[in-house]
């Protein structure tokens, strides 16, 4: 089906105590879009927003228009960029872009696509729509989403989505580092990709002190982030950052062992490529970040945006697509999302051989497309 392609602005005012996105108008947030309507009309459509966006021309956006999906992509503030990203900020972003969609478009049906990243931010807007709760971002600084009011949307696709950005980098952080301020002093016990390191497969004992390690890793980059912000204020300089790196977060075992979480990825490599060269590279996840972003969307136990915690709190239908050959989220990343989402009713569907991005994949980013539009229409 033919369709055309809109590109349009949605603009609204923000006061913010500090500018966290370079250039722009100070107190103007300007959220980039794309419109994909197919020559068919519709009342309903699928809304897609990523943390950092970049999505429009992903193969399953323009495959779903071309089925006869009205889809809409909506890049946050942080296009692009992800060093000072705050999480509740980004599905401030989200929800202006749904209530464009609704009262300036007229669409009357609005599903969330949540793919990849999309998918925990897809959560986070729908919980906050249904049960309001936040008014302060991780680091204290005041963020109402409470007084936003954010529009219920009709129903949350997960689709290739992955955990959440705190609990999917925890899962990748490399603890062989034990102290940051010396990351390639590494602990060759528990470190992949050292020469003398532990080999795959992993026995169930080392993956389970692996985890732990991890998590204590993120919880002692979590409580330096606390102490440099309160010896901000407490200098005088509460509106102040510090910007820092964060070396060694691409150390999944499940990257070097196809036995762990199975499924047909190709081992010994991640959707950025040859993970022991992302694991300290520069396009690594939480590279370069601050102190308010790392509480905001990096901290374990501190981020608002917690996949698991968000989806425990919504209630609406939701459709599940996976990705047999995922080289981002394996199996067990959509298995626990459909458990937290226990007052969701779920569909869930697996489409074979596909990689997370459905590249080199036109009949199977098809398959997704079609599985969507059936769904969509089954709501009426």
């Amino acid at each position: 089906m033919k369709y055309e392609r809109i590109p349009y602005l949605v603009v609204f005012d923000e006061v913010s105590a500090f500018k966290d996105t370079y250039g722009g108008q100070i107190g103007k947030v300007a959220i980039e879009a794309h419109l994909l309507r197919p020559e068919v009309p519709s009342d309903s459509v699928v809304i897609f927003s990523h943390p950092i966006g970049g999505g429009a021309w992903l193969p399953l956006v323009s495959t779903l228009a071309k089925r006869g999906v009205h889809t809409i992509y909506c890049n946050t503030r942080y296009r692009g960029n992800d060093t000072a990203l705050i999480m509740e900020r980004a599905v401030m972003d989200f929800a202006a872009c749904i209530r464009d969609a609704k009262e300036r478009l007229g669409y009357s049906k609005v599903y969330l696509g949540g793919w990849s990243g999309g998918g925990a931010l897809s959560m986070f807007y729908q919980a906050e729509a249904q049960d309001p709760r936040v008014t302060h971002t991780p680091a204290g600084d005041p963020y109402d989403l409470t007084a936003a009011k954010f529009i219920p949307a009709d129903g949350v696709l997960l689709l290739a989505a992955h955990l959440s950005r705190n609990l999917t980098l925890t899962e990748w952080l490399d603890p062989s580092i034990t102290d940051e301020t010396r990351p390639f002093d590494r602990d060759p016990r528990l470190d992949l990709y050292a020469a003398d390191g532990p080999r795959p497969p992993y026995s169930a004992a080392f993956v389970a002190e692996y985890r732990a390690a991890q998590i204590a890793r993120n919880r002692r980059i979590t409580a330096w982030a606390k102490q440099e912000l309160a010896a901000l204020k407490a200098a005088g300089l509460a509106d102040h950052e510090r910007c820092f790196t964060v070396q060694g977060t691409m150390a999944d075992p499940r990257f070097l062992d196809p036995t762990f979480d199975p499924s047909d990825r190709r081992p010994n490599w991640c959707m950025l490529g040859d993970p022991k060269v992302v694991n300290d590279g520069p396009v690594g996840l939480a590279r370069f970040t601050t102190l308010r972003s790392w509480l905001s969307q990096w901290a374990y136990d501190e981020s608002n945006a917690d996949g698991l915690k968000c989806a425990a709190r919504i209630a609406c239908p939701m459709l599940v697509i996976e990705n047999s050959a995922d080289d981002a989220c394996t199996p067990s990343h959509a298995a626990r999302l459909m458990d937290a989402a226990v007052h969701c009713t779920k569909d869930h569907h697996v489409i074979e051989g596909a990689n997370h991005y459905y590249f080199g994949q036109p009949e199977l980013a098809q398959q997704a497309a079609d599985i969507v539009h059936d769904w969509i229409a089954a709501q009426r």
